[in-house]
């Protein structure tokens, strides 16, 4: 059984859904690419994707296409090649390339404070806090002393005024938790104070945009209809065992005190995800929504060049994006991460494609990341929300497939 499986996912519940149909699996794949195709079978057949997308692209070529299932969790409409999905913490590793794109232009100094773009966090002994910090989870407010509603985490200013106002629960710098909720207003407010617009704005016209990307941080109304409706499904069972966390990962989110379940719940009471204010709204570390092709496309154009499309990192970015900033014992998530300047690094918490490998998983199965060393870029996207924060089977079994494609 993995370990970091069980340390990374909340406690199963006991019942268990009926044995699914077999599913049509839609799309393409490259001469080769074939395994990939039977592992997204298998999510279906054996471990409970109810609708779901995967993309692969390789030296900026998608090689992989596929879409099977149903658009809404609890519904018969078909998934379509264009369905999207609210992709959770995928959109961190987004926000973080929106950052470190205003690094390349010379516009955000990662080493200078947070204060020198917004003078009001430096209050309650944050003064010393670096942007690099802020990107690593290592600016000690992943919690807020008074959680946020679903409103106010949605209106602009409320969350970032919250996290300036926020005194750390460790010195700034000296260690690393990760800031589930607290880390769409922080990112938000930097890029707005950098540029004068939102980080949604800026992801459209400069990202999105050029790359002619489905993938929206506050979905234009008239998109609406392009977005499945996600919830709650239970893993199935392996051998007679359901996947479990680790004692101490099971009591620290039960624990209505500790950091681990403070930091997921800085919004309460629980947003409603499928809601159009939601989809609407712009928290750039949670409610991005994108199609598979949209991250695997995106990914891609970090590493290097995409079909009619521009590449975003220069090379001395992709290094940078890729330097290892907190590693170890992570406070909230009660495992060792591995995170550089806001990407997901390969390792045992999320493991991506090799070494070399970062960007970014979302609660509840979804996944992105690019592998600058095989030229691999990934997107998978699902309806259905298993219980785990950073290693999912689902996306697992995809890399898997993927790793022994290009082993041989």
């Amino acid at each position: 059984m993995n370990d970091t499986a069980e340390a990374t996912g909340h406690p199963a519940p006991d019942e268990q859904d009926p044995a699914p149909e077999p599913v049509a699996v839609h799309g393409t794949v490259a001469p080769g690419y074939e395994p990939v195709r039977d592992a997204f079978a298998r999510n279906f057949a054996q471990l409970g994707d109810r609708g779901a997308a995967v993309t692969v692209h390789r030296h900026g070529t998608p090689v992989v296409d596929l879409w099977a299932g149903t658009r809404d969790h609890d519904s018969t409409a078909p998934w379509e090649r264009g369905t999207a999905q609210v992709v959770h913490s995928v959109t961190k590793g987004v926000s973080a390339a929106a950052l470190l794109l205003l690094h390349q232009r010379g516009r955000l100094d990662l080493d200078a404070p947070v204060s020198t773009y917004w003078p009001e966090y430096a209050a309650e002994g944050k003064e010393r806090t670096l942007v690099r910090h802020l990107l690593a989870h290592r600016a000690g407010v992943p919690v807020l002393d008074r959680p946020l509603t679903p409103d106010e985490a949605g209106h602009p200013g409320t969350g970032a005024a919250a996290v300036a106002a926020q005194a750390p629960v460790w010195e700034p710098g000296t260690e690393h938790g990760y800031h589930a909720q607290t880390y769409s207003w922080l990112t938000g407010e930097l890029v707005r104070r950098v540029t004068g617009i939102s980080l949604g704005r800026y992801v459209a016209d400069e990202i999105a945009g050029p790359l002619g990307l489905d993938l929206w941080i506050g979905l234009p109304p008239e998109r609406k209809d392009r977005v499945g409706r996600s919830g709650a499904v239970s893993a199935p069972e392996r051998g007679g065992l359901r996947l479990r966390p680790r004692r101490n990962v099971q009591d620290a989110y039960g624990d209505p005190a500790s950091l681990t379940r403070r930091a997921f719940d800085a919004i309460d009471p629980p947003v409603d995800e499928n809601s159009p204010a939601y989809h609407a709204a712009e928290l750039p570390g949670a409610n991005g929504i994108a199609t598979a092709y949209a991250l695997s496309r995106f990914y891609a154009s970090l590493i290097g060049a995409v079909e009619q499309g521009p590449r975003l990192f220069a090379p001395a970015t992709l290094a940078l994006a890729r330097t290892v900033e907190s590693e170890g014992p992570d406070r909230v998530l009660v495992v060792p991460t591995r995170f550089g300047p806001g990407f997901m690094l390969h390792g045992a918490a999320s493991p991506l494609l090799a070494d070399g490998s970062f960007g970014h998983p979302g609660r509840g199965g979804s996944l992105g990341f690019a592998d600058p060393e095989s030229g691999v870029a990934l997107g998978y996207v699902t309806n259905g929300l298993q219980k785990t924060v950073t290693n999912d089977p689902r996306a697992q079994a995809l890399v898997r497939a993927v790793r022994g494609v290009l082993q041989g």
